[in-house]
């Protein structure tokens, strides 16, 4: 199912969601313009090593956690950071307008942070970096999908368009990521290219922060 919009109404311009979406994709551009071999050792310096964390040897050195943040902005592939950037166009606008701006941007690094930490807890001693902002935009999901249960997400499932909750919605996509991390977990051999504990991670620390950035009445940041 490829979402394409969403019926929740908007009252407020999403200005983080935007600045977000363009430090992502004007990194993905600058880093495409690079020499290969620059844009490979920014990703390791720049993306969250699990190896690098866990005493394992490794010629990266101690960062004070800095990539478990800026990894969130970087991205591997077209295809990665255009989904990436979908969910959040769809699903963001309305989260940051019921935390505000400056809320919405903590609540965004915070849950980020700890979609990043629980990647490394599963998996310690992988020597190849963890990138992407699909954790953080999985706490986003998380609070959309507390927030607006029943609002109607407009589906694509080929060959037909079907306006589905948002509950049901984002219930599939948790469990598909749960099957995916519990799959990879049982069956080592099984080849991992998406951080799916990350996806969880992220989904389980916004719905567990979500209330705590909402905004009370009357304020706008």
């Amino acid at each position: 199912m490829i979402p394409i919009r969403d019926t929740a109404p908007c009252n407020s311009k999403p200005y983080i969601t935007w600045l977000i979406m363009s430090v992502c994709i004007g990194i993905f551009i600058g880093m495409k313009l690079m020499p290969d071999q620059i844009a490979i050792n920014l990703l390791s310096q720049y993306g969250m090593v699990p190896a690098r964390y866990s005493g394992v040897s490794t010629s990266l050195h101690f960062d004070g956690y800095l990539s478990f943040i800026t990894n969130l902005f970087l991205h591997a592939t077209w295809t990665h950071l255009l989904v990436n950037m979908w969910f959040m166009w769809i699903f963001a606008d309305n989260i940051e307008d019921r935390m505000g701006h400056g809320r919405f941007l903590f609540f965004y690094l915070v849950c980020g942070f700890f979609a990043t930490l629980l990647q490394w807890y599963f998996d310690p001693t992988l020597d190849i970096p963890v990138i992407g902002a699909s954790g953080a935009i999985a706490s986003v999901l998380a609070a959309y999908f507390f927030l607006y249960p029943m609002e109607r997400v407009v589906v694509f499932f080929p060959p037909m368009i079907f306006h589905v909750p948002a509950i049901a919605f984002l219930g599939v996509w948790v469990l598909l990521q749960l099957h995916n991390a519990t799959t990879a977990m049982i069956f080592e051999e099984t080849p991992i290219n998406v951080a799916w504990w990350a996806h969880l991670g992220g989904f389980v620390a916004g719905g567990a922060l979500y209330r705590l950035f909402i905004k009370k009445k009357n304020e706008v940041f």
